[in-house]
């Protein structure tokens, strides 16, 4: 799993964009009217999240609400497309329900090393199919600037995050490639397994 744990960097910023959208009185919703609003606000309300609470709170809010901002399911199912058709129903389900844990129990602490980062949309283009990528500079103090595209696909009528490019990573190849080795190596019940002991 080392090329993806390398990329540390990408690893803080794709899992502080899913802290947000607490709808808390302190805290407004995420605007997904379009996808400039919606990552400039994701962002925003993410990283100032992490500066509130306790780091197992921060963590219990990540994991409740990681489906609301983040393409849960079409991202999973990308990482493992490859294997999709070897597996069976019960395996793909167990997957699907350990995904949101794994995230959390993996690189939920590596992102409070972004929480006093902010995020600057340079701009916003359409993809293929309906989607957008909006370019962004995420700028930590006393860091160089890092440049990170946000892909987006609309789910239900919002924007959701299904994929993160940050400086030159694609944060769901590198994951699928980490996925895939260990499955190579070991079967798709040692990635279950694996998965189920990083909640």
């Amino acid at each position: 799993m080392s090329k993806f744990r390398n990329a540390l960097a990408a690893i803080a910023i794709a899992s502080g964009v899913l802290l947000p959208a607490m709808t808390s009185p302190a805290m407004a919703a995420v605007d997904t009217s379009d996808p400039t609003r919606f990552v400039q606000t994701l962002t925003t309300d993410g990283f100032a999240a992490m500066k509130t609470g306790s780091r197992e709170a921060a963590k219990a809010k990540f994991r409740a609400l990681l489906a609301q901002n983040v393409a849960v399911d079409q991202i999973g199912d990308r990482l493992i497309r490859r294997w999709l058709p070897k597996i069976t129903p019960a395996q793909h389900e167990q997957y699907k329900a350990s995904l949101p844990g794994y995230v959390v129990g993996t690189y939920a602490d590596r992102l409070f090393e972004y929480s006093d980062a902010t995020v600057k949309v340079i701009r916003t283009q359409p993809t293929a199919g309906g989607g957008a990528d909006v370019i962004t500079q995420v700028t930590k103090p006393g860091a160089q600037p890092i440049a990170a595209t946000w892909s987006l696909t609309k789910v239900g009528g919002a924007w959701k995050v299904l994929n993160l490019n940050v400086a030159g990573i694609n944060v769901a190849m590198a994951q699928a490639a980490d996925f895939d080795s260990v499955i190579q190596r070991q079967g798709f019940d040692a990635l279950l397994k694996m998965m189920a002991a990083r909640k």
